[in-house]
């Protein structure tokens, strides 16, 4: 790929991705409950071969499966990221014996996998979590409190979990744990949202976790949860990409095919200007999220900065073209059922999933203003 475009054989994966989601996933999405976890879906992923590229794929082919399945189904691009973000701490910082246990499940869809980090009072300042981990002997843990806003909670098989191991120690006194969903003491609840998203609450009752649980290194879970974020971000734009992409063909057809003061809308300027604007700023977040992407792949030094100005511009543009294409199609477009009632509400939360665009922006303020303070 170079800078500006997707190589022959990338385009041709990205259109069999989407036909894909259209004849396999499309109608398992549709017969499941909105805000469940859809475990035929889950199971689909897995045996098209996808979810297993999420531990073996680029961090550009990430974002081209998020892509491809959003434009077609986000039900399914949803569940794959959800199994991704939940999954990806045990394959980057498990053991094996954790790994040999989780990940082929993982991979083939019979274990749902969850990433467990908000809370009730700690969203996107990771760092102030207060989820207790209390010493129980010398090699283990209870855990109480509460988390929040959790992805496939609380239907998941596998969570992983951030705890503060040390108070007061802020982002250093965290640690991550693996903590399958049979564990005494572990409950929850689902929660009703506005976007279709299977997500709920935790609560852990003295839940014991031990060394053998540990991911990565007694506090330095936020490490744990960083590296993941970091590895996701981008594709998040990538998902917000895909359903801008969805809105702006579907608005470039209607607008040819009505009818209006005496011939098509796309005749009106007043219409066809607002069309290249969704055109222009979703070509430009597609290619932010792709350098993003190539930049993690590289190990280049600067992930965090352009991870987070990928999310920030993909999510807001993606945004911008919906509600842009809602108010393109009228009435007609606020039908529920309607491909464009659908995106409205699924458009929304990417702003605040991993990190609101306000956080986004604190990142990337701050990156900037530390390589200054390095140049002078």
């Amino acid at each position: 790929m170079t800078a500006f475009a997707l190589a022959p054989e990338q385009s041709a994966w990205c259109a069999e991705l989407r036909a894909l989601a259209v004849e396999r996933l499309r109608p398992l999405a549709d017969r499941g409950t909105p805000g469940r976890v859809n475990r035929p879906l889950v199971a689909a992923l897995g045996s098209l071969g996808l979810l297993p590229r999420l531990f073996t794929s680029p961090a550009l082919d990430l974002c081209l499966m998020r892509e491809s399945l959003a434009y077609a189904c986000t039900e399914a691009e949803t569940a794959l990221a959800l199994q991704g973000l939940g999954a990806h701490p045990v394959h980057a910082h498990g053991t094996e014996a954790q790994r040999a246990h989780w990940l082929p499940r993982v991979a083939d869809g019979t274990a749902v996998a969850a990433f467990a980090l908000t809370e009730p009072d700690a969203g996107s300042d990771a760092a102030a979590l207060s989820l207790a981990a209390h010493r129980d002997g010398p090699a283990g843990w209870r855990l109480t409190g509460e988390k929040c806003w959790i992805s496939n909670a609380p239907e998941a098989d596998l969570y992983t979990v951030f705890a503060r191991t040390t108070p007061g120690a802020g982002a250093r006194g965290v640690t991550a744990f693996l903590v399958p969903a049979d564990r005494p003491g572990l409950g929850g609840a689902p929660l009703e949202m506005l976007s279709p998203h299977p997500i709920g609450t935790l609560a852990f009752d003295g839940v014991p976790v031990t060394e053998d649980d540990v991911l990565g290194e007694p506090d330095h879970g936020f490490r744990v949860a960083m590296d993941t974020l970091n590895r996701f971000r981008p594709s998040v734009g990538a998902f917000a990409v895909g359903m801008a992409r969805a809105a702006l063909d579907a608005t470039v057809a209607h607008t040819r095919a009505r009818d209006a003061f005496g011939g098509p809308l796309s005749d009106l300027q007043a219409v066809s200007h607002q069309v290249a604007e969704m055109a222009v700023r979703t070509e430009a977040a597609r290619l932010m999220v792709y350098a993003a992407a190539t930049a993690y792949d590289a190990g280049a030094p600067d992930v965090r900065e352009r991870a987070a100005m990928a999310k920030l511009l993909a999510t807001e543009t993606a945004q911008y073209v919906v509600d842009r294409a809602v108010q393109l199609h009228g009435a007609r477009a606020l039908r529920r059922g309607h491909l464009l009632e659908h995106l409205y509400r699924e458009v929304r939360a990417p702003r605040v999933y991993e990190g609101a665009s306000e956080v986004q922006r604190d990142i990337i303020a701050r990156e900037l203003y530390t390589k200054a303070e390095g140049d002078t």
